[in-house]
């Protein structure tokens, strides 16, 4: 390694940890897709990182203390969204060009670590170029070492670091090795105070095109790719294996047009079976817990409080958190699952497989990312939408991701399923999120031929990772992210929605019987007014009932409620978990055999699509318009309704048939 790395915490130009700092203490990490950036920076931040939108803009950046400063303040690490090059192709590419090229941006980082892929440096070294033309102060993080080595490919850090000018690190961010390097190269860079020299390529070489001697851009392009491949000359040696890796014999399986499909598929019920079983025991601990000691130790406390106040904490409040925590093994099964699917490399390849099957019916490639992320959350997925740099695109996909079932819907369907379907459950869920992908096809294929009429399909620039073993920590990691959004998300969302439900189910609606209030009938309440009103729009789904509108009803606010909303509405226990559903279970049965005539089996399939189908929540609602525009939100959102509405009907009405 070079003579700075072996120095602790000293610049190139000698000065020690004590020199002077500049006041900016933020480091941004930058790169192209899938070279371990994201790792790198779990690995530095550990579980201190959140996520939120960059200052004056939309674009969301994840950003947490690194601990590594020798003064033993920890700097400000930004994750910059990856780019293959600072030309811009959306608004994630342009805040990076932005934060890289003009010295006026807010937030300009004081230096930035590029991280550099060591089995494919060709392609690194490109951007590298652009950001060290920029006279951005850098250091480099050499990941996929490890990679690089089992593929027989060599790379001389020292020789490296000499041509670029800044120190060159190998680290390894899954394993922790070369972390205290890296900080020491940083903390050292950091404490020099000349300005750093901007990179000056060597005039490039002949145009290899008619008409590139009249454009700079391109002459520039190549000027870089011609000192990059010079570059790699001087600091590589092995070019990889020649024949095909076991890698490579496996993809030829996973991304096959025959298998790649029904592996996808396969992988998924797998998935959502193992969520649907797994999680059974923790739930019934959860939900017993919650119903049991809780519950009676919040009687015996309020034993002398009005009867009010009583259903309002331990009815509103307390059932509201109890549902809360009968979902958390749910979704942490799931996440784990996920997690180990995308660390272990098979996530990208079922992007690339479904990218093809997207493009063939004119959806734009790019897509699937936001579409993936959105069956974890919808919110984030239309963030996510940045990523598509035509604005017609990011409109369209922003019309669909509701259609794809997030997590907070999954619980619905593990209850329905298991008490209409209690030998069938995991395949019950599972056509759930086909019919979800269906949708999102179907619905984007409708709007391609009316209001989005000559959109160009793009097609997917995906990098496949290596197979890897996933790690305990880094699916953790994963895991504690997305259960710790969840909670807060849902968490208000529920005791919230809970607690107005039970407002509603408290206030007597006109002069009827039981007046006092919190002592109504729920059916002679305002919710049941309300839900009364609504429900004979439902009669040709076939859940023609006042207790699945007012679900529903709240379903509109949050999915998360609709499980506890459905047990108030029937004044019953709340299920000690969503697959052994109990007292709510039978009056469900009920209610769906009464409602729909005798064919409950269609009725709650129809329930089921109607769910899976309108909208999300109104955070979602709230996005789509900070997205979108207003117009096109209601626009998004009354299409949504027709089709949930009629899909539920044409399932009933076709079921009541062969049912």
């Amino acid at each position: 390694m070079p003579d700075l790395l072996r120095k602790p915490c000293c610049g190139t130009d000698g000065a020690t940890p004590d020199a002077p700092a500049p006041e900016g203490r933020t480091v941004a990490l930058v790169g192209n897709p899938n070279v371990g950036k994201s790792t790198l920076f779990n690995a530095l931040t550990g579980a201190r990182q959140h996520v939120g939108n960059w200052p004056g803009k939309t674009v969301q950046v994840a950003r947490g203390p690194w601990n590594g400063g020798p003064d033993g303040r920890p700097w400000d690490l930004v994750d910059l969204p990856g780019t293959y090059s600072l030309v811009p192709r959306s608004p994630d590419e342009e805040l990076t060009r932005a934060l890289l090229t003009d010295p006026r941006a807010e937030g300009r980082p004081a230096l930035v670590v590029l991280t550099v892929d060591a089995s494919n440096l060709a392609r690194n070294l490109y951007l590298v170029a652009e950001v060290l033309e920029a006279g951005v102060r850098c250091v480099v993080a050499l990941t996929m070492t490890d990679v690089a080595g089992a593929r027989g490919i060599r790379v001389d850090a020292d020789a490296l670091a000499e041509r670029l000018g800044a120190p060159v690190v190998p680290v390894v961010p899954r394993g922790r090795r070369g972390l205290d390097a890296l900080a020491c190269a940083v903390a050292g860079e950091l404490a020099r105070t000349d300005a750093p020299t901007p990179l000056r390529l060597p005039e490039p070489p002949p145009a290899t095109e008619p008409d590139a001697e009249d454009d700079p851009d391109l002459l520039a392009a190549e000027a870089r790719y011609a000192w990059a491949h010079q570059v790699l000359a001087e600091v590589r040696t092995g070019h990889g294996p020649a024949r095909r890796t076991a890698s490579d014999r496996v993809d030829r399986v996973l991304t096959s047009r025959l298998f790649g499909i029904p592996v996808f598929l396969a992988a998924m019920w797998l998935v959502f079976t193992a969520t649907t079983t797994l999680a059974k025991p923790l739930q019934d601990a959860l939900g017993a817990f919650v119903s049991g000691p809780v519950t009676d130790g919040a009687d015996g406390l309020l034993s002398g409080a009005p009867g009010w106040l009583r259903g309002l904490l331990v009815d509103g409040v307390i059932g509201g958190v109890g549902q809360l925590l009968t979902f958390v093994p749910l979704m942490v099964i799931m996440f784990v699952l996920l997690a180990l699917l995308e660390d272990s490399g098979y996530m990208a390849r079922a992007a690339f497989v479904v990218d093809r099957l997207m493009r063939r019916l004119g959806l734009p490639g790019r897509a699937f990312l936001p579409i993936i992320v959105g069956f974890g959350c919808n919110v984030p997925a239309l963030a996510g939408l940045r990523i598509l740099g035509n604005r017609r695109q990011r409109l369209l996909v922003g019309m669909i991701i509701p259609y794809v079932s997030c997590s907070a819907r999954l619980t619905v369907y593990v209850l329905l399923a298991s008490v209409f379907f209690p030998h069938a459950a995991g395949t019950v869920v599972f056509a759930m999120y086909v019919v979800s992908v269906l949708l999102v096809v179907c619905v984007g294929l409708l709007l391609r031929k009316t209001l989005f009429r000559g959109l160009a399909a793009e097609s997917l620039v995906l990098e496949l990772p290596p197979y890897r073993l996933p790690t305990v920590r880094v699916v953790g990691a994963q895991c504690r992210q997305k259960l710790g959004a969840f909670l807060r998300t849902a968490g208000g969302i529920i005791v919230a929605t809970v607690t107005a439900v039970w407002l509603l189910a408290a206030i007597p609606a006109g002069a009827a019987p039981g007046t006092a209030f919190g002592d109504t009938p729920v059916e002679h309440s305002v919710l049941g007014a309300v839900s009364r009103t609504i429900a004979p729009v439902f009669a040709p789904a076939g859940f023609d009932d006042w207790h699945t509108t007012a679900a529903l009803a709240t379903g509109f606010v949050a999915k998360e409620a609709v499980v506890a909303t459905t047990a108030q509405t029937y004044r019953a226990d709340e299920p000690e978990s969503p697959d052994r559903a109990g007292e709510l279970g039978t009056r469900l049965q009920e209610t769906f055999d009464h409602a729909s005539g005798g064919h409950p089996l269609p009725a709650v399939l129809a329930f089921m699509i109607f769910l899976l189908a309108y909208t999300p929540c109104m955070a979602t609602i709230a996005a789509q318009r900070q997205e979108m525009g207003t117009r096109h939100t209601l626009l998004a959102t009354g299409l949504q309704l027709a089709v949930a509405w009629l899909l539920a009907v044409g399932v009933f009405q076709v079921g009541a048939v062969w049912w």
